[in-house]
């Protein structure tokens, strides 16, 4: 696993096995906005599926800027506190942007709330990017950031999710409900 210079001309990159996490670019507002209108997104991804307008917005506005704000953060080795990084899975043959995996603060939780989220094209499920996409970021978070605890959750029913969370080493701790939906809740700590 390797990640690429963080300079500010340079595009991040975490890479994986079959798949690249990286910074989400402008081009990619089409494949996400159409990524978070599939079923499952809907069902199991709270808050995800906006408008194209208010998608663009977020991208433009507050994601790409904020991604930027996290990688300077790293690699001025600062503290990213409460920053977000979110990324795009990006098929390695294909270069086609077919998920997300990203980091940010639960705020539904009490700290140490640092978690990691994902989501994969239901045309890629069942193939291990999803895991290789999750444990690229962890080792990425744990190598290079203060973060020493991570935690995920996972809608119980959500079968899949949970078993990627479950192959990245993440323990379950209790269950929890978010807008009258049941979670799994999830701890990892750093070695």
């Amino acid at each position: 696993m390797s990640h690429s210079p963080n300079h500010s001309h340079d595009v991040f990159t975490i890479e994986c096995e079959n798949v690249i996490l990286r910074e989400y670019r402008i081009e990619d507002l089409d494949a996400l906005h159409n990524l978070t209108w599939q079923p499952h997104f809907h069902a199991f991804l709270l808050d995800w599926n906006v408008t194209r307008e208010q998608r663009e917005e977020w991208i433009n506005q507050y994601e790409i800027p904020e991604n930027r704000r996290f990688i300077d953060a790293v690699s001025e080795g600062k503290d990213i506190g409460e920053l977000r990084l979110r990324l795009g899975i990006i098929h390695k043959s294909t270069g086609e942007f077919i998920g997300v995996c990203g980091t940010g603060i639960l705020d539904r939780v009490s700290p140490p709330n640092r978690e990691i989220y994902y989501g994969i094209s239901s045309t890629h499920h069942n193939k291990g990017y999803t895991t290789q996409a999750a444990r690229g970021l962890i080792t990425y978070l744990f190598e290079n950031t203060n973060t020493s605890e991570l935690i995920a959750i996972a809608q119980t029913r959500n079968v899949p999710s949970n078993k990627v969370i479950q192959k990245c080493g993440f323990e379950i701790q209790h269950n929890l409900t978010i807008e009258d939906r049941e979670y799994h809740y999830y701890k990892l700590r750093k070695n």
